[in-house]
């Protein structure tokens, strides 16, 4: 009975940790797009719209890129997307004072 207990006490209590947050893949254009998909996923509605900007600016924002695309998954790879929304806001929170 007392084991019975503990078992359930303790899946009840995995049930209730959350996931890990999705690292963001950068080792091929494939892994890229399904990683950050569900990177998105992992945020707040209200993240999202600065998920996007981020992942969508960083190349343009270097000069001379010859491949946008290698420089993102480059910039964002091992990333959460809640660590690319820190670094976005910080960047771009002395263009709005």
């Amino acid at each position: 009975m007392i084991r019975a207990a503990v078992i359930a006490l303790v899946g009840g209590l995995a049930a209730c940790t959350d996931p890990p947050a999705t690292r963001i893949d950068g080792s091929s254009p494939d892994a890229f797009a399904v990683s950050t998909a569900a990177a998105r996923q992992d945020l707040p509605a209200a993240d999202r719209l600065m998920f996007d900007s981020a992942i969508a600016t960083v190349p343009a924002r270097l000069y001379a890129n010859r491949d946008p695309a290698a420089t993102a998954r480059a910039a964002f790879d091992g990333l959460t997307a809640a660590e690319i929304v820190a670094i976005e806001r910080n960047r771009t929170s002395g263009e709005r004072r």
